[in-house]
């Protein structure tokens, strides 16, 4: 079974997210704004969620970790949990 890692950021709305996703593109640092913007505990770790298989998140999160690109920056994916930005940071 595969196993990957990854990280979020997780907000509330779709405008931020978008807003963080470009800050990333222009060079600003994942984890700093995890730190500071995410609502998620993973936060306070740079968003990093460790590692898990499928089946362990809700399913929008791991549609995009088990099959979409590794190190890009993915989102906003929605959940119920509100709007997360997800990068992969391995998957084996």
């Amino acid at each position: 079974m595969p196993v990957a890692s990854a990280r979020h950021i997780l907000v509330k709305s779709k405008e931020e997210a978008e807003q963080l996703k470009e800050r990333i593109a222009k060079g600003e640092d994942f984890a700093t704004l995890a730190k500071k913007h995410s609502t998620c505990p993973s936060g306070k770790q740079g968003g990093d969620l460790g590692e898990f298989r499928p089946g362990m998140m809700v399913k929008p999160f791991d549609d995009v970790v088990f099959k979409e690109a590794v190190l890009e920056v993915h989102g906003p994916v929605k959940t119920q949990f509100g709007y997360h930005l997800v990068q992969t940071l391995y998957r084996r």
